[in-house]
């Protein structure tokens, strides 16, 4: 997450949680090659409601500000039924910096935004904004108090301009004509964001919809934006534009309260950190005083191991492969996948880059028998599993990691226990004849908590009760449990802190030695690195050749997934 406090709006919307219906199978996710004991993390590798009227606030420039912070938590307590979230967390945020907050999953931190952005509010404890305490009861106090917040997943309609999106909920403020454009171009002009108020989102990259939820906390007069993981699905060479526009909001007198898991850049680009762990706040460091291993034991509590580099394990049985494999885009255009071919053997992991939208989805959705292809085929050892549906392919030993957790590998209303079947009805220990077996699957769930470190009070609380982190290690612990021939692993660590990396990773690795195969998609190019046999890259449904992990670097890979290897050869 991420909170920035100056010129701008904070954002209308509420962040509630929408259970969607599940319709197939359940998914975990997996990670890299340098893996430890969950409780371990491993350093880092290579490389609620009531109606508030919204004004927009005057700009915020250094000149105003004086040694008042922009925030100031004091305090903060809250329980929940089991469990305490946030103990006496206190921390100050000085107006005109990237101020990060770091600590495992489950430690407290979205607990902690969701009270600073008014979705919670707090059992003890102050807030201060400008040095005044406020109450905040819902997020439309939040954004009364300039408190904006960008959230991970983005809010943007792709069939509606940029304009159309950014005054979405805030027509009062400069109505939805030219005015509006005038505003939207000013700001984008002053913090140097290069959006065009007239384009289509839908023709629009990632690291551009990005900077139009910034544009859209702006806009609505925010003197505090909140980023939750705002690098989770950039390249490096969009991670580096984020960068130098966090520092020209800085320039203007912005705050930024920045939440991420990936220490290197929360080093890279914080002027302060305070690390939580288990709901408490531990320290507030200095980053040029910390490495991302120290900072790192800091989160844990604990020395880290150091990590070792495993031979290979590939051996010469084809356990997956994919020939030619095309799947049309619809109405005539570009097939979304266009002639994919790949080969995974027996302990050997297959890693996929790309920027979202290119395919990877949609791969991973025709291999599980979510789609049909439009030609091609798809085997399992030498058996054409093309026309297989989902449930015989995970009966056939195919384990999936799906990349939206909440959509695809979890019932949220549901408890663990339930969880733990989800997707393996069929097996044992699930069930017992043609009968569910929850006795023995409560078992087993008791088992997977504690072997891939669920942190929860209970089996029979519900997995939406549960951070990000530990719905992906119940996830994993489910998909790893039945012993798979072949893992689908789509973003498996994507919001997950290093401590919850060392489980996913160990976990992956032993059954790697054991003749796992594995097919990762991740947009985490350093995972990629550090877990992959091979890497391709996969760029408008088309795959590139190979790529030694041991040699290619995370830019060489950002630049193949943006097609700037192409430009070049062009020239």
């Amino acid at each position: 997450m991420v909170v920035v406090h100056g010129p701008g709006g904070a954002v209308a919307s509420d962040p509630g949680r929408v259970r969607l219906p599940h319709h197939g199978p359940a998914v975990p996710d997996p990670r890299a090659r340098y893996a430890r004991p969950c409780a371990e993390p491993p350093a880092p590798t290579r490389a609620r409601t009531r109606s508030v009227a919204i004004t927009a606030s005057p700009p915020l420039t250094q000149t105003t500000a004086s040694g008042t912070p922009a925030v100031e938590l004091e305090g903060i307590t809250k329980r929940f039924p089991g469990v305490v979230a946030n103990k006496d967390v206190t921390f100050s945020v000085r107006r005109g910096t990237v101020h990060a907050i770091v600590g495992e999953n489950g430690a407290g931190k979205s607990t902690l935004m969701k009270i600073l952005y008014g979705v919670q509010r707090p059992d003890e404890g102050t807030i201060k904004v400008d040095g005044n305490v406020v109450n905040l009861h819902s997020p439309s106090d939040a954004i009364a108090a300039g408190i904006g917040m960008v959230f991970q997943h983005f809010m943007l309609a792709d069939n509606f301009s940029v304009l159309e999106n950014v005054v979405l909920g805030a027509e009062k403020l400069h109505g939805i004509g030219d005015a509006a454009r005038h505003e939207i171009q000013r700001i984008s002009d002053t913090y140097k964001l290069g959006i065009d108020p007239d384009a289509l989102v839908g023709d629009l990259g990632v690291g551009a919809r990005q900077r139009i939820e910034i544009l859209k906390v702006l806009y609505r007069g925010a003197r505090t934006l909140i980023l939750d993981e705002p690098t989770a699905v950039l390249v490096p060479q969009e991670v580096d534009e984020l960068f130098g526009q966090l520092a020209d909001l800085k320039d203007e007198g912005v705050t930024v309260l920045f939440i991420s898991h990936k220490l290197d850049e929360v080093l890279k680009v914080a002027d302060s950190i305070t690390v939580i762990r288990r709901g408490t706040t531990i320290d507030t460091v200095d980053p040029s005083t910390v490495n991302a291993r120290q900072l790192a034991e800091l989160m844990v509590g604990s020395e880290l191991p150091s990590p070792t580099t495993e031979e290979s394990t590939v051996t010469d049985r084809v356990l997956l492969r994919v020939e030619d494999l095309v799947l049309g885009g619809g109405g005539g255009g570009r097939p979304v996948l266009d002639g994919i071919s790949l080969t995974i053997h027996a302990g050997e992991v297959l890693g996929i880059a790309g920027v979202e939208g290119n395919g990877q989805a949609e791969l991973v959705e025709v291999i599980m028998g979510m789609r049909e292809p439009t030609s091609g085929r798809v085997f399992l050892g030498d058996r054409d599993i093309s026309d297989w549906g989902t449930r015989d392919i995970r009966e056939a030993g195919v384990g999936y990691i799906p990349e939206d957790r909440h959509r695809h590998g979890l019932l949220l209303e549901a408890p663990l226990w339930e969880n733990r079947i989800l997707g393996h009805q069929t097996e044992k220990p699930n069930v017992k004849g043609q009968l569910i077996d929850a006795a023995s699957a409560k078992a087993d769930t008791e088992r997977i908590v504690k072997e891939y470190d669920v942190r929860t009070p209970s089996i029979f609380v519900t997995a939406g009760s549960l951070s990000g982190g530990n719905q992906q290690k119940l996830i994993i612990g489910r998909e790893m449990s039945h012993s798979p021939k072949v893992l689908v692993a789509a973003h498996p660590t994507r919001g997950v802190d290093v401590g919850a990396q060392a489980s996913i990773w160990d976990h992956i690795r032993a059954a790697r030695r054991e003749g796992l195969a594995v097919l990762l998609i991740s947009a985490d190019l350093e995972e990629l690195i550090g877990l992959s046999d091979t890497i391709r890259v996969i760029l408008r449904g088309q795959l590139s050749g190979d790529f030694d992990p041991d040699q290619v670097t995370a830019e060489d890979l950002g630049a193949a997934m943006t097609g700037a290897g192409e430009k070049e050869q062009t020239r």
